[in-house]
């Protein structure tokens, strides 16, 4: 898949997910935030959670979950973006969430892993 091709899966994959998210009641907030220490994909506000959203996609049937390549590396570097968008933002005093949405193509199945990981650990 070229870089190009994979850009667009990516945008389509963002795309879904925010319409999975608003059925589901959510805000959206912000897409594709990009800081020197990351990218935030999806920032979204669920009741009085701020939510920030990491999409993955894969084939229907792949060996690995979509999920399962947001290592801890990538763990750090969201949770880094995440407090620099809440610095830039004045955001202070507010529930924090770190969601995984994994989208299976080509049906484009939407599956989201709410708390997929803590700023904690």
């Amino acid at each position: 898949m070229s870089e190009h091709e994979r850009q667009r899966l990516g945008n389509r994959s963002e795309e879904l997910v925010c319409q999975y998210l608003a059925g589901l009641g959510f805000e959206i907030v912000e897409r594709n935030a990009t800081f020197k220490v990351g990218e935030i994909d999806i920032v979204a506000r669920e009741g009085d959670t701020l939510v920030f959203v990491e999409v993955r996609s894969r084939s229907e049937g792949s060996e690995v979950h979509p999920a399962a390549t947001v290592n801890r590396r990538k763990q750090r570097q969201i949770i880094k973006a995440a407090l620099a968008w809440c610095q830039n933002h004045r955001v202070e005093e507010v529930m924090l969430r770190f969601d995984v949405a994994a989208v299976f193509w080509p049906q484009g199945r939407v599956e989201l892993i709410r708390n997929a990981f803590e700023a904690g650990r």
